[in-house]
């Protein structure tokens, strides 16, 4: 068989590469289900939307300006709810969440969707990283926030990355610096947060009080979209050359998000790692309990000071 075809081959439930989102929710009925997900605006949090939008669902739309969550409500049915959270401002995120909660809704599911990704430049913000700030900590408060929010059998998906295998440090987590200010690499800090992101689902599925709550992450695929503006010249190169084997359309890699957000038999599964909507195996580090226990405990002190506009000091 070709690579092609190893890559395309379905699963053991029947969903595998070329599944789309349309199909992953075929017949499904949403009518009664509100789904929250960042980074609506564009790319895959598009697609996800609009696809269960289609099916019924209240599509709560969280972007970073509040003109970007309004720009797709004519892909959306009518109940579609446009919010702004910008992932790397703290302040916006508290705000986001009391806004949500003041509204009472039960929500079905999170979809952790939104990201920033190969920041060609060190960026902080309040003292941290970038690529962590935004991609962890910012859906850390979001979705640590509306724990009481959610409905009884609600999901939160996390929306990480092979580049957690692919760009990791050697260490893991990069306890010592938050700050990336003792070295850093564009894609090693993107794989660092889809890292975090594997760790606090992990953990959150142990924490959650109620049996039918879960937590889950994964990895979407390969897929041409906003997130790879900043890519280097060299990578973009490789990745057109490589986009008709290994790359997924849009409409592809929403599958996976939709699936486990969402799907009927995913009822109460819980702390697994998804590809190509089948369980999958993360890196070593991602297996880690003892490490994502201490980033959920780092994550707290991080969020603390947030709240109190501290700025974060590597320790």
């Amino acid at each position: 068989m070709s690579i092609a075809g190893l890559l395309k081959r379905n699963g053991p439930n029947g969903l595998g590469f070329s599944s789309t989102a349309e199909d992953v929710t075929q017949g499904l009925n949403l009518t009664n289900k509100t789904i929250l997900i960042t980074g609506i605006n564009s790319g895959l949090g598009l697609e996800t939307g609009r696809v269960l939008s289609k099916r019924g669902a209240q599509v709560l739309g969280l972007a970073r300006t509040l003109g970007k969550a309004k720009s797709v409500s004519p892909l959306m049915n009518d109940s579609y709810t446009p919010l702004v959270c910008e992932l790397s401002d703290p302040k916006s995120v508290f705000e986001c969440v009391e806004t949500l909660k003041n509204t009472k809704l039960k929500i079905d599911a999170i979809i952790c969707n939104a990201g920033v990704m190969a920041l060609p430049q060190l960026q902080q913000n309040y003292g941290i990283e970038l690529h962590f700030l935004t991609n962890h900590i910012g859906h850390f408060i979001l979705v640590t926030g509306l724990l009481d929010s959610l409905a009884d059998c609600g999901r939160v998906t996390m929306v990480s990355s092979l580049a957690h295998k692919m760009f990791s440090y050697k260490e893991g987590i990069q306890f010592r610096n938050f700050s990336g200010s003792q070295g850093y690499d564009r894609y090693k800090a993107y794989g660092h947060s889809k890292l975090a992101n594997i760790l606090f689902a992990n953990e959150l599925s142990k924490r959650l009080v109620s049996m039918t709550l879960t937590a889950n992450a994964l990895h979407p695929g390969v897929i041409r979209t906003n997130l790879s503006r900043y890519s280097n010249p060299v990578m973009t190169a490789g990745m057109r050359i490589g986009e008709k084997i290994f790359f997924k359309t849009v409409a592809q890699g929403a599958a996976t998000q939709s699936y486990v957000s969402v799907h009927p038999s995913l009822d109460g599964v819980s702390g697994k790692y998804f590809s190509d909507c089948n369980p999958a195996r993360t890196s070593e580090h991602g297996r880690d309990t003892d490490m994502a226990e201490r980033l959920w405990d780092v994550s707290e002190k991080m969020v603390l000071k947030l709240r109190n506009n501290e700025i974060w000091t590597d320790d």
